[in-house]
């Protein structure tokens, strides 16, 4: 069957067939760099899109129907639009912070595509510490924005830049012991370890009750690290114009824009490989007819299309959910999801010592 890994090997074969070891590795790298850069660019244009028309359903309207068939160009667009606006500096903004912020922001979410397995076989970066990888890296993206919300000198921007800090680092909790009570499950750190443990059955149907609460969870808990609504507090309209980056403009906000897109991906795909097998495909116990049949389908359609399916539903959330007050956020992550994780994790922990799941 066709798949990623394996136009990734007849690459490799290429290469190595052509040039030096040295040579090889260079041109892979610079391979892999134009590869992530020109998924970001089509992860932008693709959920900007799916955003759109996912909002018009649910609020039974059309949607962007006038630029191409059905509007399909509408994202395209948008960033000519703002390719080719003028980026504005404020003239009391630090000018360095300014700058760098959204460049900050787009780099930490590329450095998170490393360790993702997108098909069998096929991740840029297999290390066995992945998940410790990904939870670490994704705690720099608030400095992106209170470095922005800092340097833009503006009340605003400074306020939904100390909002947005004490709103990642609260939920961060929540989402850490989601994640580690599939770690306790699996004994690894290894994204792809963690997917072929999921061979006989993803983890959300043979993990029982308390990985469900962790799914749910880490659900809100990544919702509100992405400051998707109804948890955007860090970019509230109609309370901060726009928060961190009211100042911004042009490819500047762009680049702001875009990360946000692609990190709600990140977390969906992470949320798909731990708990939703990642590539692998639905397998049941010995139906060896069944699952025969689930591996005709290409791994790396099983990857996005469960990884879609979470954006859909994070999607659904903020057309759904009236945004919070900042009081109510904290209190629903200090006073009910942290304490409910952390019973949790004790009865995951007890599950796997007693070998309680399928």
């Amino acid at each position: 069957m066709w798949s990623i890994s394996k136009i990734a090997s007849l690459v490799h074969e290429w290469l190595s067939n052509t040039f030096s070891a040295t040579w090889v590795t260079v041109f892979e790298m610079v391979i892999a760099g134009v590869l992530v850069i020109s998924l970001f660019a089509v992860l932008g244009l693709i959920l900007v899109m799916m955003e759109r028309k996912v909002s018009a359903w649910i609020q039974i309207r059309l949607g962007p129907n006038r630029v191409g068939p059905k509007g399909m160009f509408q994202s395209a667009a948008d960033t000519v639009k703002l390719l080719v606006k003028e980026g504005m500096t404020p003239n009391g903004a630090d000018k360095l912070l300014f700058n760098v912020a959204p460049f900050l922001a787009i780099v930490v979410s590329m450095l998170l595509m490393a360790p993702l397995a997108f098909a069998k076989d096929f991740t840029l970066w297999d290390i066995n510490i992945g998940v410790l990888y990904v939870s670490a890296i994704s705690s720099v993206s608030v400095i992106s924005i209170l470095m922005a919300g800092w340097a833009s000198n503006n009340k605003y921007s400074l306020m939904g830049a100390m909002r947005s800090g004490a709103q990642i680092v609260s939920y961060e909790l929540s989402a850490g012991l989601s994640i580690m009570a599939i770690v306790v499950l699996t004994g690894s750190l290894n994204f792809n370890d963690i997917i072929l443990s999921q061979a006989d059955g993803w983890w959300i149907f043979k993990g029982h009750l308390p990985i469900w609460i962790a799914f749910i969870v880490f659900l809100i808990a990544v919702t509100a690290e992405t400051n998707r609504a109804p948890f955007d507090l860090a970019e509230a309209e109609s309370e901060l114009t726009a928060g961190f980056h009211t100042e911004y403009s042009g490819m500047k906000f762009a680049l702001f824009f875009l990360a946000e897109y692609v990190n709600v991906f990140i977390v969906c795909a992470i949320g798909a490989t731990l708990f939703l097998g990642g590539w692998m495909p639905f397998h049941i116990g010995h139906w060896d007819g069944f699952n025969h049949i689930m591996d005709f389908i290409p791994s790396s359609l099983w990857f996005f299309g469960k990884t879609f399916f979470l954006i859909f539903l994070i999607m659904w959330f903020r057309w759904s959910f009236p945004r919070l007050r900042i009081d109510q956020l904290l209190n629903l992550e200090w006073k009910y999801l942290l304490p409910i994780s952390m019973v949790n994790i004790l009865l995951v922990t007890a599950m796997a010592i007693l070998k309680w799941h399928f």
